[in-house]
């Protein structure tokens, strides 16, 4: 079936007792068995629960795996949960390749919770081809890519990092968070596993936190399984329900916030407060060719620096009426922060340090209008 139809079909039959058109939130610690160890399936919600497999099953389609292939999705508490759970996957002496402007929460576990345990970690400019063949090593075993990166934007080739990770026996990791699955699908690029923090588009409405794992490795998808059980860091039903509805409305509202982020960066362009944009939507963007051929959208975020410096980036946050100060991207509220003193704050003095007149937008569903016009009088205040 087709995108918009999995989105709201996937693992959404309805309930078989009453005909319920929506999956119910199965707010339920445990299930009665029929005997012991005898049960339908459900025996503590930690391990199963129906509202969550309901989701996990949602995500999977949504990325390209087949039902009955042996991968599949976890769903997890928070998107910070998911990467938890591939650090499970390492061990003393191993060495994972990050991006050199990964998410800070990203670069935080890895440089400052598993190094202490061992895992060895370097940075690189994955959008260098070279650079980045050259900066795997016989000890690496995760290759972590953003792409869009946050929060400058740059895409990675799915592809060719895929072919430089497996030439090394290492696995591919994605984040697919800034493109989702509708614009995005890394595991037929030839990535192992995709991540999503579920908190973002795929809920959608900044209501709940999540995230989740994806792979078509039935190997991965089952130690995934376990870890999940053995280590707990499971959503709550209420919150897999939540990213259930936003997932049936994810065609219609990216398709809105491609849109109006096309024209936000136009806009932005143009400016004379602002030195430099970040989009790669635009025709000038270093890697715009790359972002039309791997993606289907040019996605919502858009980031810039603001001419004047760090005192001029903080008063344009502080400005808006529309675009709400505060962290997180993906609602259909437009967001507006300063990377540096917020969301990657955590990488300040390392190789991933983000200038401090950076802002960074989630360009939300409102009318156009009313974002173009509250932009201009904030780079105008």
């Amino acid at each position: 079936m087709r995108f918009e139809t999995d989105a709201i079909h996937a693992g959404q039959e309805p309930e078989a007792t009453t005909g319920a058109v929506t999956v119910p939130i199965y707010a339920t610690s445990t299930f009665v068995q029929d005997a012991p160890g005898r049960h339908r399936g459900y025996e503590y919600s930690r391990t199963h629960n129906p509202t969550r497999h309901a989701l996990e099953v949602a995500l999977a389609a949504l990325e390209g795996v087949a039902p009955n292939t042996g991968g599949g999705a976890v769903a997890t508490a928070s998107g910070m949960a998911a990467t938890a759970l591939i650090g499970y996957l390492l061990k003393p002496g191993d060495h994972v390749l990050l991006p050199n402007d990964a998410y800070g929460g990203t670069f935080r576990f890895f440089a400052r919770v598993l190094a202490d345990q061992g895992v060895a970690w370097s940075v690189v400019d994955m959008t260098d081809r070279r650079l980045l063949e050259t900066a795997v090593r016989s000890e690496t075993r995760l290759v972590w890519v953003e792409t869009p990166t946050n929060p400058f934007l740059r895409l990675v080739d799915i592809e060719h990092a895929a072919t430089v990770a497996h030439a090394q026996d290492a696995s591919l990791v994605v984040d697919n968070t800034f493109a989702t699955p509708y614009l995005q699908h890394p595991l037929a690029a030839g990535a192992d596993v995709v991540l999503h923090s579920t908190t973002k588009y795929l809920g959608g409405h900044s209501d709940t936190v999540g995230g989740a794992l994806v792979t078509g490795r039935p190997e991965l998808d089952e130690r995934f399984r376990f870890l999940l059980n053995a280590a707990g860091p499971v959503p709550g039903p209420f919150d897999a329900w939540l990213v259930l509805r936003g997932i049936k409305t994810l065609a219609v509202r990216m398709e809105r916030h491609c849109a109006n982020a096309a024209r936000v960066a136009a806009f932005l362009s143009d400016h004379p407060v602002v030195s430099e944009v970040f989009y790669p939507g635009l025709s000038r963007h270093s890697q715009h060719e790359l972002a039309t051929r791997q993606m289907a959208g040019f996605g919502g975020m858009v980031s810039f620096r603001a001419a004047g410096g760090a005192g001029a980036a903080q008063r344009v946050a502080s400005s808006t009426r529309l675009f709400l100060l505060a962290e997180s991207l993906g609602g259909v509220e437009s967001l507006i922060e300063v990377p540096a003193a917020m969301t990657h704050a955590s990488v300040r003095g390392t190789a991933l340090e983000v200038p401090d007149d950076l802002v960074r937008l989630s360009v939300g569903l409102e009318h156009i209008d009313d974002l173009l016009e509250d932009l201009d009088q904030a780079l105008h205040a």
